[in-house]
């Protein structure tokens, strides 16, 4: 069953890519979208029947060289499981979806249809990419599978190649991604370096040797879990589109909107959580590392919730939005809670692809309007997108009734990642950006409802007149989603966020059993700063087997570090669960215990943002306009991004176009070239104009010549005395 999920996407693509003529336009669409509706009916099966135990369905021998020996397999655990339904629900319902978008394409010329077969190819082909990423057993086999959606995202946001916005922002994706890319490489080729392995299993079962293993590199001398584990994460900020490595995210809002739901939404830009959740056994010993991806998760919350307030793009308003709730699953993996990583990952994806889905419903609606100026009072023409659309926005903006669990699945996703940044922080710097951002997520998604659809139509009349609603074979995908956006949270919240009992046995994680006295010691002294790594270099000086029965005995120590030895205490080796969380790291409950305002501070941003917008919007639309003549300088810095396009076309864009044009211009073209033509038809002419005057046809000529040649010899000889 697995490997028919794996490969049935890939069966898919070849057949649409290679063999549609066979099959015809029609039957290649079915085909593919069918083949994945199965892996995603049999991955539903494999979550539900599937133990949280971890199983290696090996597909096959791959690569032998040296001492590395690597196997394609699948690892099948519960993160895997998660990841199976996420992918293969969203992809399945974007293929159906994308039957009524694709149908009349204004970008390929009429009767132009064979665009079709490509498209879905490249869809099926992403799938598969991103599910053997998800299903990897080692870090080849899933950087084989990064690559592949790398691939596969630059062949489907450049796939109106007809359009000069497209070909750039596919080549723009592409470059920013192999900047992370060669972080996740590095990291790789460490691991490899210090544990001769690839494999999952031996790199977690190393992780207490690896963090007493220090690396010296010039006048340098780093812990080597705190490199590694930076490594990974550049891969996942760039994959991921956290700051600095995320000005490709908008502008991959050219491909087609479908691409936008798969790709920017559920699957592809999830994999760098998928990634820090997958090495928890090596980041809990990188204690630094994690608080560099708390801080740039918060950061990136909050940065891509300012630029989302100004954004006219109705898909770049939800692109910055992606961005955004991508810092927040950052952050609770930072500060260690990575369940709850996981869990606003899985709500995320269902509220997000719909919303990205509506999205597409009205701009196919309004004939590829995406200016939401240029909307308004769509509510009656577009009634079943409208409530998809206010399902998805009820979801994203977190609401539900506070201090309960009974919310729509943003609003217990959200909460959760919040309180876990209050606690893994002691209400720090990343708790507050995650409110503030949470305020303005709120005030720019209730400005996308009701510049779309309320207030008096605005732009091109006859647009407005003819717009419609979507055909069904859009509408179901979205009431689909609406679902999981209204239910996932609820149903779920237990097995992510709930007693540490449940997360555990979710997430096969072992308990650990310890005297109470033990664990008021151990509790002590991580009070005192002492980590895991530490409680190693003291039991095992190095040893790997010492280290890990050391760690396996610091597991027992208390649910908190005011615990009395009554609570739940998560154990066991790194490796041992899908997840791997520390002995001193007892977010997951503090967070439980957070104070009554932390707990009710997002729904109280949600309402600010919401009654903000409805001023802004409904009550009195002009506020807007004034407010962003009064301010320009501030208008200009969110709606140009904070100009981070700009500063790196100056810091990075010309210096390399200027260093190229000089090589060309003044290398290729005045030394080689200018060196080669020289040479030919310079130097040799001369020479050639030399030997050839000395063909005269003279007798004596050639006998002066002669008599020359002796005297020179005869004059070597003496001077060296013939002695060679």
């Amino acid at each position: 069953m697995e490997s028919i999920i794996l490969f049935a996407p890939l069966v898919g693509a070849l057949i649409a890519g290679f063999g549609w003529k066979l099959t015809g336009i029609r039957g290649a669409q079915w085909i593919t979208t069918g083949l994945l509706f199965l892996a995603c009916f049999f991955s539903w099966i494999v979550f539900f029947s599937h133990g949280p135990e971890t199983q290696h369905v090996q597909v096959m021998r791959w690569i032998e060289s040296g001492s590395l020996s690597t196997d394609w397999s699948i690892r099948l655990d519960r993160l895997t499981s998660i990841m199976l339904i996420v992918v293969t629900t969203v992809s399945a319902l974007v293929h159906l979806y994308s039957f009524g978008y694709m149908a009349h394409d204004e970008n390929f010329r009429e009767g132009e249809e064979s665009y079709k077969p490509r498209f879905f190819a490249y869809l099926s082909f992403f799938t598969f990419a991103m599910l053997m990423l998800v299903t990897a057993d080692n870090l080849v086999q899933l950087f084989f599978g990064w690559e592949g959606v790398g691939v596969a995202s630059y062949l489907l946001i450049g796939f109106y190649y007809r359009k000069a916005s497209a070909n750039n922002a596919a080549m723009k994706a592409f470059i920013v991604n192999r900047v992370g890319d060669f972080g996740l490489a590095l990291g790789i080729f460490g691991l490899f370096f210090l544990v001769d392995s690839v494999r999952f299993d031996d790199i977690f079962a190393a992780a207490p040797e690896i963090a007493q293993t220090q690396i010296s590199f010039l006048w340098f001398e780093v812990n080597a879990a705190e490199l590694i584990a930076v490594l990974l994460f550049i891969g996942a900020m760039g994959k991921s589109a956290q700051l600095i490595l995320h000005t490709w995210l908008p502008d991959a809002m050219e491909g087609p909107t479908p691409v936008s739901a798969l790709i920017h939404a559920a699957t592809m830009v999830t994999a760098g959580v998928f990634l820090v959740c997958r090495m928890s056994p090596l980041m809990e010993f990188a204690p630094g590392a994690l608080q560099f991806v708390t801080f740039l998760g918060a950061t990136t919350a909050f940065f891509a919730a300012t630029v989302g307030l100004v954004q006219n793009d109705i898909k770049r308003v939800i692109a910055y939005s992606t961005c955004s709730q991508l810092g927040y699953m950052f952050v609770a993996a930072g500060v260690g809670v990575y369940s709850v990583a996981m869990f606003h990952l899985f709500t995320h994806a269902f509220f997000k692809a719909m919303l990205f889905l509506g999205a597409g419903s009205v701009i196919h609606g309004m004939h590829h309007e995406q200016d939401m100026r240029n909307y308004g009072g769509l509510r009656h023409k577009m009634p079943y997108t409208f409530w998809a659309m206010m399902i998805g926005t009820l979801a994203i903006t977190g609401v539900g009734i506070p201090l309960t669990h009974i919310g729509f699945a943003g609003f217990l996703s959200k909460d959760a990642v919040i309180e876990s940044a209050w606690a893994g922080t002691a209400g720090g710097y990343a708790f507050w950006m995650l409110v503030i951002a949470a305020l303005f997520t709120s005030f720019y998604s209730w400005r996308l409802m009701f510049m779309t659809f309320f207030g008096e139509p605005k732009g091109d009349k006859h647009t407005h007149d003819h717009a419609h609603e979507s055909p069904a074979v859009m509408t179901i995908p979205l009431g689909v989603l609406a679902i999981g956006a209204v239910f996932a949270g609820m149903i779920w919240y237990g097995p992510f966020f709930g007693e540490s009992e449940k997360v555990a046995r979710f997430f096969a994680i072992p308990e650990a059993h310890a005297e109470e006295s033990h664990g008021a010691e151990s509790a002590e002294s991580h009070a005192d700063g002492e980590g895991p790594a530490e409680a190693v270099e003291e039991a095992a000086h190095g040893d790997a087997e010492a280290a890990a029965e050391a760690i396996t005995a610091t597991e027992g120590t208390g649910d908190s570090p005011s615990a009395e030895g009554h609570h739940f205490a998560f154990g066991g080796a790194p490796g041992d669960g899908a997840i791997y969380i520390g002995p001193e790291n007892h977010t997951l409950d503090e967070a439980h215990e957070s104070p009554v305002w932390v707990k009710v501070s997002p729904f109280v941003a949600m309402l600010i943002g919401f009654v903000t917008a409805y001023w802004f919007y409904i009550v009195n639309p002009a506020i807007p306009r004034r407010l962003a003549e009064s301010q320009r300088p501030l208008y200009l810095f969110l709606l140009n991004k904070w100009y981070f396009d700009e500063i790196y076309d100056f810091l990075f864009v010309r210096p390399i176009r200027h260093l190229g044009r000089t090589l060309w211009k003044r290398g290729d073209t005045g030394v080689i070239d200018g060196g080669i033509n020289g040479f030919a038809m310079g130097i040799v002419p001369f020479f050639t104009r030399l030997a050839g005057r000395a063909q005269s046809g003279y007798i004596f000529t050639y006998a002066f010549a002669m008599v020359i040649g002796i005297a020179v010899f005869l004059t070597l000889m003496t001077l060296t005395g013939g002695a060679q």
